[in-house]
Parts: C-alpha cells; structure tokens; sequence
C-alpha cells in the first residue's frame, strides 16, 4: 500500500542529494503551460464569449452569463445547511483572529538628522480568488482566501469557481454560502485557466485583477506561471503534502488517519512518514489497511495516492537526520509527533505550515485552527511562505531628506555614481548645489 525508503546506516547527503532521495509526485507545469497559452490568449481576445465556450466545452454547461447574480448569492446562503453555516461562522472567526493580527504599521526610521525613510504597506487595489470544483468542492478555500485580503484592506474582491452542470451552470452553492458569509459578491462561474485568464486580463464583466490567488490543478499553476510579471500570484500550487516526523511515542491510528486525510484529495497528493522507529513504521502501515477501507474514495484518490512515487515511509537512524529530511523535503503540512514535540517542531526550518503534537492534526488547520490552509507545494517552502495579509500588501518606502542632510551624503553619492559610469546620476545632486558638490565636515 506504501513504500519505503531506508536511509539508516549511512550518513545522509547534502542538499539537493538529499532532496532527490526523498518521494515526490510528477507535476510538469511547464508541459501544461503550452497547453493552457492558446486558452489565456482566447480569453484576451474574445473575453465572455470564450469564457462561456470553455464552460460549454470543460464543464458541459451553457452560459448565459458569466457572473453569478445577487440572488444565486443569497438564495444559497438561505438554504445552506445550519450547521455547516455554524462550521463556516467559526472558520471564518478564528481566521481573522489569527490575520487580523499580521497586519503592518508604517515605520519611520531616523537614519540621520534631517533625513528619513518611512515604510508603509499599501494593498493591491484589486484581487481574483480561486477556488477549485473538480473532485470536491472547498469552501474553506473560500474563507482562506478572502479572510487575508480582506484583512490586508483590499478593496475590490472578486472570486472564480467552476460552473457545475449540477447547479444550472452555477458554482457548487456552499461556495456561494461562503461568498455570502464572508461579503464577497462578485463572483464569476469560470473554472481552470480560463478564469486566471479572466483575472489577468479582464473581460466585458470582470475589470482586471493586480493579483491572483488559491489553489488549483495543473491547468491553473500553469495559467499563473503564465501571467506571472503580468498579475502577483501567491504559488503555483502542486498536489497537496503532508509530512509526518514521529518516534516511538507516536500513536500509530492517529498517524494512519493523518495520511489518510491528505491522500483523500487527489491521486497525486503525497503522504510520507519519517521515523527513526521501525516498529512504528510496522504499525502505521498496519493501520493503513482497516482505515483506508472503512473510508470513501479509495480506488481513485486514497489507494493510488498512498500507493505512489510520492508517498513513502522513511527510515532514519535518530531524530536530527529525521529534522534534516523533512528540511530536505520542506512539506506543505508537517506534523510533529515526537516527545518534546514543541522543542522539536522550533527546529524545523522548511514547511508551509508546523502541527505540534497528537491534538494539531492538519485536518484542524485546514478549516478551524485560525492559520492558513494555503501553502507552498512541492518544496516550495524552502523559500516561499503560505499566504497571510503580508502576501497582499506592498511595502512602499518614502524617502524625506532636508537640504542639509542631503548635503552631508552629496559627495558620496556622486562618487558611487561615478564608480557606476552613470553621471548623470552625480549631476542630479550637484544641481541642488549650484554644481560644486559640498564635503561632509
């Protein structure tokens, strides 16, 4: 059902050695990317009429128009079940706890008397979300999405979900409950690149976008990549990861169901335990069996997912070479089930998001525990950060020099100007000074 891989006995490699020993699942954006250019550049050209002939063609439904009207909105929040609506209300309050508290103060720092450099954070004017419809529906996407640029005091929001032939060509209605709960009423029924190329561009109904974010398949990383230069994106997300690092305290079943959770999402999702215990590893894969056949999705996500190149159970010898493959590996979700837990999970240095211990399973933060679902893939994490209020603010800095602070760096900057083969760079200063640069005292 899942492999191993024995790093024991060894020392283990360095850097990208170490990282190519590790499972990963084939996700070629850039074979996509040829594919997805002709849709993006329909969108540029025929706007709302491509967008409807990709529903027709994609989801097999008719448009009549691309934007879902008001009533769509409300008429779904009014039939939302009560309690997923409760469920929702939570996410969305322990969310903007967590967010609201990232936000950024502009800063002034005195660098010399008479001069200063102030930061201030200024968010993009206008953002598309995305929120996927193929194999399950996300409205907590919705809510991880939204939440952060709400928070960031962004102006103008609008969200992309996939038609769906169920729903008379409308989004899935718990996708538009959320947009209802969260504020959100702009939303298009535009699914896969084509609606990143709604955003990117704009349409005859959708005003162009600064920025696009939220997770997607292939078609849509690609489609970011695309655009990349052009609009921000938050990543190019890959199939979901969960990363496990455990010894011989872990408990076995919650392991087990930890995997499980992930590999529930797609066929390429990758689920991979790292433990210095082999009787644990035994027991976890145990596990495996009764739970992945009491559970739904089996033959088209869970079983071909736990069973790919992308999900193993790895062998170390202790718990630092442990620390220096999930480094290595930098997973979007990284569970701690070690003694000490919290002591170990400080260490950790490449992961989009840190679960500590046997009651932060990743299923909590997928929904409830008030952090962000939205993470980099792939290895991503060792240079890129999930998405928060900081990824839809730009910090802008605002220099303000007197005369007499200028003057006493004047004679620098024309000498850097001058190493640099860029006079007129030194003459801008020397204007303010009748042309004889003043000497600092």
């Amino acid at each position: 059902m899942i492999s191993r891989i024995d790093l024991r006995g060894d020392a283990l490699p360095e850097g990208g050695a170490l990282r190519d020993l590790l499972p990963r699942a084939d996700f070629d954006v850039e074979a996509a990317l040829e594919k997805v250019r002709p849709i993006c550049e329909d969108v540029h050209h025929r706007g709302d009429a491509a967008l409807i002939a990709y529903a027709k063609r994609f989801d097999g439904v008719t448009l009549g128009r691309v934007r879902v009207p008001a009533e769509a909105l409300a008429d779904a929040l009014e039939q939302l079940d009560p309690a997923v609506r409760a469920s929702l209300e939570e996410s969305i309050r322990r969310a903007r706890i967590v967010h609201r508290a990232q936000r950024r103060a502009p800063h002034t720092t005195q660098v010399v008397p008479g001069g200063s450099v102030t930061e201030k954070w200024v968010p993009v004017d206008r953002v598309g979300l995305y929120a996927p419809g193929g194999r399950s529906v996300y409205p907590s996407s919705v809510v991880m999405n939204a939440v952060p640029a709400q928070e960031a005091g962004v102006a103008s929001i609008a969200l992309a979900s996939p038609p769906q032939k169920d729903f008379g060509g409308l989004p899935h209605p718990t996708i538009l409950a959320a947009c209802a709960l969260l504020g959100v009423d702009e939303v298009y029924a535009a699914g896969g690149a084509q609606a990143v190329a709604m955003f990117a561009y704009g349409t005859e109904s959708c005003p162009p976008a600064n920025m696009v974010t939220g997770p997607g398949n292939i078609w849509v990383a690609a489609a970011k990549r695309y655009f990349t230069g052009r609009i921000g994106i938050d990543t190019e997300a890959g199939p979901t990861e969960i990363a496990v690092l455990a010894d011989d305290t872990a408990d076995p079943v919650h392991i087990a169901a930890d995997l499980i959770s992930q590999a529930e999402h797609d066929p390429l999702a990758a689920a991979v335990l790292v433990t210095d215990s082999v009787a644990l590893a035994d027991a976890v894969v145990k596990e495996l069996q009764p739970q992945v056949a009491a559970t739904k999705h089996i033959e088209d996500r869970i079983a071909p997912a736990l069973a790919g190149r992308q999900s193993a159970v790895v062998l170390v010898d202790g718990l630092e070479e442990g620390l220096r493959v999930v480094d290595a590996y930098g997973a979007e979700h990284l569970e701690i089930q070690t003694a000490d837990a919290a002591a170990v999970a400080d260490r950790v240095r490449n992961a989009g998001a840190v679960f500590v211990g046997p009651w932060s399973p990743v299923s909590l933060g997928d929904y409830c525990a008030g952090s962000n679902h939205v993470l980099p893939t792939g290895g991503c994490a060792c240079h890129s950060s999930g998405l928060s209020v900081q990824s839809f603010l730009r910090g802008i800095h605002i220099v303000d020099y007197t005369r007499e602070a200028l003057a006493e760096v004047a004679h620098h900057v024309v000498t850097l100007a001058d190493a640099e083969d860029l006079p007129a760079h030194g003459a801008a200063v020397k204007a303010r000074f009748g042309w004889k640069v003043p000497q600092s005292k």
